[in-house]
């Protein structure tokens, strides 16, 4: 190759590396809403249409300045709820100012519930941020559940730690021990019929979540596979692996429907490719 063509081959190389740059930082820094259908035919009517917006594994991450870009979207998207799915914080860059400050701010729009994820379970803040954060009106469930009502119809709503308040390790069969039993002991007083659902950070214990009939599960936790190809999905998976099997989207088994969100920060990779951050909307609708 002659001296030309290097230099035209070296000068299309650092295009097309920047160009890439470019991209990728544009990417990471918009927001998609997703809005996913829920169907069961256990809906009470005067739920059908109930809205819920899902903020999933935030990591401290900031769209705009307090986060104004992800405040103005939830506003928009007009939700009955805002569910928060775990890691708002992330424990190698803890910042508990930051998801208070989001958290003062989404409370003002609708009610929120919040349940844990594995990085809250590394941190010696996380004690103060829960106070704070119930403090703030934030709906705190660890291990707990709430009723809603209306019209005089009811639905009922589950949320669980993240396993690793319990357990050192991710091993599924241990997992699958602590949280079943968990969930046992939240649904043993809970008739078949009513309408149940369950924020869990965890969507790899699916099978689980189908053996005790919840109607619909959100989850989060493997930012949908970080790097995104199309047609396969997700590389790779927390607790899952390569091409991870719940990665985004609906799943659904039985009578149960989860939805896992692809979150919205990063922990230690900085960045997604294919993969913009994410804020779902989960719409329900009685069959």
């Amino acid at each position: 190759m002659s001296k030309t063509g290097k230099m035209i081959l070296k000068i299309l190389i650092i295009v097309l590396v920047l160009a890439f740059a470019g991209w990728i930082a544009w990417d990471n820094s918009r927001i998609v809403l997703t809005t996913i259908t829920v169907k069961s035919e256990r809906l009470p009517g005067a739920f059908d249409g109930y809205r819920i917006a899902q903020v999933s594994d935030l990591h401290n991450d900031e769209f705009g300045e307090n986060n104004e870009k992800l405040i103005t979207l939830l506003v928009e998207a007009a939700p009955d709820m805002i569910a928060i799915t775990g890691d708002l914080l992330d424990s190698r860059r803890t910042s508990v100012e930051k998801v208070l400050n989001f958290v003062q701010q989404a409370v003002q729009i609708v009610p929120c519930y919040y349940v844990t994820g594995n990085h809250e379970s590394r941190l010696k803040e996380y004690a103060q941020l829960e106070e704070e954060m119930r403090k703030a009106g934030v709906l705190v469930l660890r291990d707990e559940k709430v009723t809603l009502e209306k019209d005089g119809t009811e639905m009922i709503v589950l949320g669980i730690d993240d396993p690793r308040f319990k357990l050192s390790t991710d091993k599924q069969h241990k997992m699958e021990s602590v949280i079943g039993e968990v969930l046992t002991g939240l649904l043993k007083d809970t008739e078949r019929e009513t309408f149940t659902m369950l924020l869990s950070h965890r969507p790899e214990l699916f099978d689980l979540y189908c053996e005790h009939d919840i109607d619909v599960v959100l989850s989060g936790h493997v930012h949908g596979g970080q790097f995104r190809l199309p047609v396969i999905g997700g590389i790779f998976g927390p607790s899952q692996g390569i091409i991870p099997e719940y990665d985004a989207g609906l799943y659904t088994k039985n009578t149960t429907n989860m939805v896992v969100s692809r979150g919205l920060g990063q922990s230690i990779i900085p960045f997604r490719v294919n993969n913009p951050p994410e804020l779902v909307l989960i719409e329900l609708k009685s069959e």
